[in-house]
């Protein structure tokens, strides 16, 4: 890689990319060839729900484990032993959806691993990119889970049809692998402070591992310990923590809902098959991917440019994508036709990634040092909120269904997309009133 003129942290920032394409592959891969299985299988919707959420209970388990172990051996490490795990456990899920117990275990491990990947990519973003192409880097990042889960949809159908379930699987695991394999022979930490241009640019080898040796010592005046210790207390009753762990929180609710359950939603609320959509089915996610870029572009302009201070372009972006997205959001089961469902779900995905570039990029903006620790907290919560969403929303179908409401009426569907759109509205007044974009955390 370094023979290209290009700097490294722009490799660095694409092969991040990379990454967070390949695990939202996985993600929907699961989601579409599961769903195939189980309606075949005549499995119940609460089945459904309880087997799509258990990879974010072990998702939930390892953010923190996965910011701290970021923080202390590296992220580009970590983030490399996560991907083989989950790539090696995803090559044997069974396809067997009778298999309750094993596809439990799978998913279960998969999400352990998987929990690892973001908080080790901020701590790696957050050691590569200087402040004033934090935003845009951040977003085109995670623009990369867009960018996959819209390949996904597009692809995927087509390869469980035909191949079946176990097919969608091998592939996935295929993918992790040609990925691991790059960033083993790519990617490398960022110069430390004996190299000048990096210390005159105030990022970079400050938010390495602490180790033992001269140079750590130097640099934190004979007192390792100190820089080493990471401030819980304050990180915990931390306003402006709490602001970007609630959106987190309500940006994945949605996120979640819709990935997981839009397969059934088209298959059973209006009653087309998923393999007849077309490219359509990808336009939510590719949304996504559009505009978690714009947002991340319109940020980084409004502050190199002083058009908004750091704090009230964060806000402003913020507030505009989740305003957006619950009307979006709660405007979608009154429309009946392909068409319509596909704008209004395109809509709310696409303005929740820009509000991204609002919440998500605030954690390297008030803790650079302990950008990892901060997103482990806060994507722990997004986790919850994938386990919360898709399970109740098994549980809200399922209640329809005993109400003698078919799942093709849209008051079956109202509650599941009216409580993310109403949790976003709550998360905007949060964001605005307790968040800042100042450093709180040295």
């Amino acid at each position: 890689m370094r023979f290209l003129k290009f700097p490294v942290r722009y490799w660095i920032v694409v092969l991040t990319f990379i990454c967070t394409c390949v695990c939202y592959v996985e993600r929907v891969g699961f989601s579409i060839a599961y769903t195939y299985a189980a309606d075949a299988a005549g499995f119940r919707q609460t089945t459904k729900g309880m087997i799509l959420s258990t990879f974010y209970y072990g998702y939930a388990c390892s953010q923190v484990p996965g910011g701290w172990a970021a923080q202390r051996i590296g992220g580009r490490r970590v983030l490399l032993i996560s991907f083989v795990l989950w790539s090696l456990v995803c090559a044997y899920v069974p396809p067997d959806p009778n298999q309750v117990m094993l596809l439990v275990l799978a998913r279960l491990l998969v999400g352990v691993a998987q929990g690892f990947i973001f908080p080790s990519i901020h701590t790696v973003l957050a050691q590569w990119v200087p402040p004033h192409e934090r935003s845009r880097s951040v977003s085109l990042t995670t623009s990369g889970m867009y960018l996959g889960a819209a390949v996904g949809m597009l692809v995927l159908p087509s390869l469980v049809k035909f191949g079946g379930p176990r097919s969608v699987f091998f592939a996935e695991a295929a993918l992790g692998t040609m990925w691991s394999l790059l960033w083993f022979r790519y990617a490398t930490d960022p110069p430390r402070s004996d190299h000048p241009k990096a210390a005159s640019a105030g990022f970079g080898e400050s938010l390495l591992p602490i180790k033992g040796g001269r140079n750590s010592r130097l640099e934190n005046r004979g007192n390792p310990a100190k820089t080493a210790q990471i401030p819980w207390k304050r990180i915990i009753f931390s306003l402006p923590v709490w602001a970007i762990v609630v959106n987190n929180f309500t940006f994945h609710y949605a996120l979640y809902v819709l990935m997981n359950w839009l397969p059934t939603y088209f298959e059973q609320g209006l009653q087309v098959p998923l393999q007849e959509i077309g490219s359509l089915k990808m336009m939510p996610y590719f949304n996504m991917f559009i505009f978690s870029n714009i947002g991340g572009v319109i940020a980084d302009y409004f502050v190199t440019r002083k058009i908004l201070s750091l704090t009230k372009t964060r806000k402003f972006l913020n507030t505009v994508g989740f305003v957006v997205a619950s009307f979006a959001l709660m405007a979608l089961p009154g429309f009946r036709s392909l068409n319509g469902v596909i704008f209004c779900s395109s809509v709310a995905l696409g303005f929740l990634a820009l509000g991204r570039a609002g919440f998500a990029v605030n954690h390297m903006d008030i803790a650079p040092r302990y950008a990892g620790i901060v997103m482990g907290v806060s994507n722990t919560a997004g986790t919850l909120a994938g386990i919360v969403g898709v399970d109740l929303t098994g549980h809200l179908l399922e209640a329809a269904r005993s109400a003698h409401l078919d799942l093709s009426s849209p008051e079956s569907w109202k509650l599941v997309f009216f409580i993310p759109g109403l949790l976003c509205i709550f998360s905007a007044l949060v964001f605005l009133l307790l968040a800042t974009g100042e450093r709180i955390f040295d």
